[in-house]
């Protein structure tokens, strides 16, 4: 996969289909299979990170543009304006920005401020992630510790821990309709108070890395492991 950083909020990225076939995605699910075609660009997103240290977080704008050999996509990051009432895109380095409302749809307003895309092929989505963390640690102790620190649950939507190249990785995700950015800050300092952040990425551990445990990770060793 080509990777192209534009600037600090937005990055190019090309995949071939022969690529995408590599993946063990096959070029009619991209198109008429959401769950897939949404699995395959989050683990190309894993891969952008890693590489270009480009972290996701909050909403999206992605452009799609089906070419003859492949896929060429953009993707840039939004913010929330501090009123509450706009999403604001980043146009360059220099604080340019398209302002628009939080209630109306991302791709009228774009085709009403600047006209309608001449390119048929290309599609544009409005998605928002989930907030997600990969620590590592080098110590299966401290794993222990901090499972032992978390007596309550976190509320996590995924808690699973990978052991690959000699260290141990939790990977969390958390949800906004169940976790508040207080609670999930909260939650991710204390997670780093035992481990290290890390730019390993999710699709790399489920690829190559040994799962330990799938989900409640700190309940699984709490019922292991004393403190």
């Amino acid at each position: 996969m080509e990777i192209e950083r534009i600037n600090e909020n937005t990055v190019k990225f090309f995949i071939s289909y022969v690529d995408i076939e590599d993946r063990g995605f096959q070029r009619e699910e991209i198109w008429y299979n959401r769950e897939r075609s949404e699995q395959l660009f989050w683990q190309m997103m894993d891969e952008v990170n890693y590489k270009e240290d480009f972290h996701v977080e909050g909403p999206l704008w992605i452009q799609v543009h089906a070419l003859e050999k492949g896929l060429e996509i953009v993707v840039t990051k939004a913010q929330l304006s501090k009123n509450g009432d706009n999403l604001e895109f980043p146009l360059d380095d220099e604080g340019s920005t398209i302002d628009i409302p939080i209630d109306e749809k991302v791709e009228t307003y774009l085709e009403e401020k600047f006209g309608k895309s001449e390119n048929e092929d290309l599609d544009e989505d409005f998605i928002e992630e989930n907030l997600w963390i990969i620590a590592s640690f080098d110590d299966f102790e401290d794993v222990i510790q901090l499972s032992h620190h978390f007596q309550e649950d976190t509320n996590s939507e995924e808690e699973t821990l990978y052991y690959y190249n000699g260290k141990y990785y939790l990977y969390m995700e958390f949800s906004q309709d169940v976790l508040d950015d207080h609670a999930q800050e909260d939650i991710i300092s204390r997670v780093f108070e035992y481990g290290e952040d890390s730019d390993m990425t999710i699709h790399v551990l489920d690829e190559y890395g040994k799962k330990i445990f799938d989900t409640n990770t700190f309940e699984e060793v709490r019922s292991y492991f004393s403190a």
